[in-house]
């Protein structure tokens, strides 16, 4: 597999990741919840997630750590992918279309489906869990007994050709921390 990684970090608008004893504008969710940061990797570290690397969380940015899903458009190195993997939660599960842009102008839509963070819920859509933390930020304290999750969701490319852009779904309870392409070159060896 031949993985392309994908720098995101100029449209993250979300603090989902908290450091302990900060304030100030965090909030993974509308309650203002958060992953503690000394339980995930440092930001822009690259870290394998079920054999994908991912550039984890987005590098330090002014905007946040991760994309709250509001149709964005990603450009991405134009290749011929076969998978977008990605690494995310949801406020709640849910699943949305992202559009996938060919340099020929033809977009099509590819299925992304999401668990929820949410402490101890196990994956909805059967992808692999990422990263689970022993615990969760809220605004006045931190709660040792809820563990929140992030998921690695991983969407086909169904239709052969060079994809230059994704535009995530306009769907703001979908949060993704990273983005890394990949290319099946055994799969296209064999065939």
């Amino acid at each position: 597999m031949k993985n392309t990684v994908v720098d995101i970090s100029a449209l993250c608008d979300n603090r989902g990741i908290q450091p302990p004893g900060t304030e100030g504008d965090y909030g993974f969710n509308i309650w203002s919840n958060t992953f503690p940061a000394e339980e995930l990797p440092e930001p822009g570290s690259l870290v394998p997630v079920a054999g994908v690397p991912f550039e984890f969380p987005a590098r330090p940015a002014p905007g946040g750590d991760n994309i709250r899903c509001r149709g964005q458009l990603v450009p991405v190195p134009p290749g011929d992918y076969d998978w977008l993997y990605l690494l995310g939660a949801a406020e709640r599960r849910t699943e949305d279309q992202v559009l996938l842009h060919y340099r020929d102008g033809t977009v099509r839509a590819e299925w992304l489906r999401m668990s929820d963070f949410w402490p101890q819920t196990e994956a909805r859509f059967g992808e692999p869990l990422a990263f689970r933390t022993s615990a969760m930020r809220y605004p006045r304290h931190t709660h040792p007994a809820h563990a929140p999750s992030i998921w690695q969701q991983r969407v086909p490319v169904t239709v052969p050709g060079e994809i230059t852009a994704v535009r995530l779904p306009d769907n703001p309870a979908m949060h993704v921390f990273a983005l890394t392409l990949g290319t099946d070159l055994e799969a296209r060896r064999a065939s």
